[in-house]
């Protein structure tokens, strides 16, 4: 994490979250206003978990890669924790990073177990999300001891969309299925997905210039740079969500109207609970 590739691999992670996210939910959304057999067809509940295994799978994959990447890339502690030779601490930020991808790993995990078996209630992967989420605020929060002042700055706006994303979760977990929830953690995942980039060209940009870590006036226009990312994440998933919308319209009008009536009663049955999922 402490250089350009380190802050560019999570941010990446995050901005392929986020931007699945809203294409996915957008999904759900568009199809479940449309109440046709038709509609329905686009979105079945085998379609929809198989978009949670493929989901899950993701995150697990790429937090496992995050972890080896913090141990094992060149400087890391290779999985030593204390130096008994010189009596210190081997490289504790990189433990700290790689625990924040342990959580996420473990809420992956969560997804694939939720919807690949009827043994773990429906709402657990959201919990695990949030104490994700939560877990990287905490870690963060006690991640910048002696550092130069905007290289705190940078660190604490991260803090803002790392905790909001942790809130939106829990309240997921009793409100599941809310699209203003889940739009809404979307755009704070996008969010963090940009600032990590940010936080990349700050501290070690790949140019020649430098930025003046103990300037004020630098502060105040990152200040204002995270509010454009904020806009730019709210404008993303706006589109995001406007691109599917017309999509699945579109999609509609092509296929011809079915009666419900019509339908077998294993294909109603099946429509009934796409919508409770």
């Amino acid at each position: 994490m402490g250089s350009f590739q380190g802050h560019a691999l999570p941010g990446s992670f995050f901005l392929i979250v986020a931007q699945w996210w809203a294409v996915k939910y957008s999904l759900w959304y568009a199809t479940r206003r449309k109440k046709s057999a038709s509609a329905g067809r686009l979105a079945t509940r085998t379609t929809q978990r198989c978009l949670e295994v493929i989901e899950g799978a993701a995150i697990l994959s790429f937090s496992i890669i995050g972890m080896l990447a913090e141990q094992f890339a060149a400087g890391g502690p290779k999985l030593r924790l204390y130096d008994y030779t010189e009596h210190h601490w081997e490289q504790l930020n990189n433990w700290q990073h790689a625990t924040m991808y342990l959580f996420f790993a473990l809420s992956g995990a969560t997804t694939l177990t939720v919807h690949t078996t009827e043994f773990a209630p429906l709402a657990l992967d959201r919990l695990l999300l949030a104490i994700a989420f939560f877990a990287e605020g905490f870690l963060f929060l006690y991640h910048l001891y002696g550092r130069d002042m905007l290289d705190v700055h940078v660190h604490q706006l991260l803090l803002y969309a790392i905790f909001g994303g942790a809130l939106i979760s829990f309240m997921e977990v009793f409100h599941r299925g809310n699209i203003l929830l889940e739009l809404l953690r979307t755009t704070l995942c996008l969010l963090q997905g940009s600032w990590f980039w940010q936080i990349g060209f700050v501290l070690y940009p790949p140019s020649e210039v430098k930025w003046d870590l103990q300037d004020h006036s630098n502060k105040m226009f990152i200040t204002v740079c995270y509010c454009w990312h904020l806009a730019c994440a709210l404008v993303t998933v706006a589109v995001l969500y406007c691109t599917v919308c017309c999509v699945i319209r579109t999609k509609l009008k092509r296929i011809p109207p079915m009666e419900m009536g019509l339908l077998k009663p294993r294909e109603r049955e099946g429509e009934s609970e796409d919508e409770v999922l």
